[in-house]
Formats: C-alpha cells, structure tokens, sequence
C-alpha cells in the first residue's frame, strides 16, 4: 500500500512540474504566450481546450500554411489563431496576411495587418488549454497552493522515510540484542553441560 501511494503521489508531482513547464517555465524563457483554443474553426488540428503557445515572429518569417494568432482589432486583447492561406506585399514593403480556419468554409473577413499579428503558434498540447485557463484565471491562489501541496509532499516524503529508517534500527538493534541472549543461552546450556560432564 505504502508503494502505490508513493508512486500515485510521485506520479502526481511529475504531472504538476511537467504542466509547470509546459504551462509557465518554457512561455516565459521564450516570450511566448500560452492560450486556448475555445471554438471548433481550427478542428480537427487545434480542437477545443487544446493549449497553444504563440511565439512572437518576425514578419519576415510568416509564410503560407503557418498558424498565426492575430488581434481581431488593432491593441485589443481578443485574438483569433487560423491558418495563412495567402500573402500579399505592398509596394512600400508592407505585407498583409488572408488568414482562414481549419474548419471554415470561407478565409476571414479582413485581411490581417502586421500591427495585428501576436504571433506564430510554436507549439499545442490537447486538453491541456483548460487548466491554463485555471492557471491564468487563478493565479493569486493556485500557485501558492501548488507550492503548499508540493511542500506537504516533501515533508511527508521525509517523515516516512526518516520512520522507516528509525523502524529499521531498531529492527536490527533488536535481531542484534536477540541473537546475543541466545548466545548467551547456548554458552550457558555449554557451560552447565561441561560441568555436569566435570562431574
């Protein structure tokens, strides 16, 4: 029993670092943003509640078939993720992107300007996009709560191990002590046998 919960909880801890990176250390060390995809337009590549991470991209460096995450309206926060079906170049050098869903029948209204282009999207987890949006919806309490479970884990990691090692001692202190009295016993059951011998 002892086993299993050490490896459920082990387990557990795994999965909360793993999320932890995936979720917080690798968007934050690249400038990335993590984000959900809350509606079925990029089905069946980037369905519902699939995390994806935007990595913020040169201009440059978009081309036709990448998934770009844009602003639908210039500085506000709301943003779509679809596919880049075309691109067109301006003669002052600008470029402009038609952008399309998965699982749209027609590419989006506007074509999108450089201004609104967040990013391209790096890398996606399914089902994972809902717990960032817990994480990120909860931030104030769930990483100190996080942190609280994990510490609990630690010291009850150590308080079993430090039991199960004083168990052990006294295991073996008692063997020890066991086996010197039924050593003493033979030597006394010896020492009357010679004397009676003696005799």
């Amino acid at each position: 029993m002892h086993a299993v919960v050490l490896g459920a909880s082990t387990g557990l801890l795994l999965l909360v670092a793993g999320l932890a990176v995936v979720l917080i250390v690798i968007p934050k060390a690249s400038g990335s943003t993590p984000l959900t995809v809350l509606t079925q337009s990029m089905e069946p590549t980037l369905p519902p509640g699939t995390l994806i991470v935007v990595r913020p991209t040169p201009i440059a460096d978009i081309h036709v078939g990448d998934v770009v995450t844009y602003q639908i309206v210039s500085g506000q926060p709301a943003v779509i993720s679809h596919r880049v079906v075309s691109i067109a170049s301006s003669s002052d050098g600008s470029r402009t992107f038609v952008l399309k869903g998965d699982n749209n029948a027609a590419p989006d209204a506007q074509p999108v300007t450089a201004a609104q282009v967040r990013g391209v999207v790096w890398y996606s987890v399914p089902e994972v996009g809902y717990v960032n949006q817990l994480v990120n919806g909860s931030r104030s309490w769930l990483i100190p709560a996080v942190a609280g479970v994990l510490l609990a884990y630690s010291a009850v990691t150590v308080t079993v191990g430090v039991v199960s090692s004083v168990r052990r001692r006294r295991g073996r202190a008692g063997d020890r002590d066991r086996g010197r009295a039924r050593d003493r016993d033979r030597d006394r059951r010896r020492g009357r046998r010679r004397g009676a011998h003696s005799v």
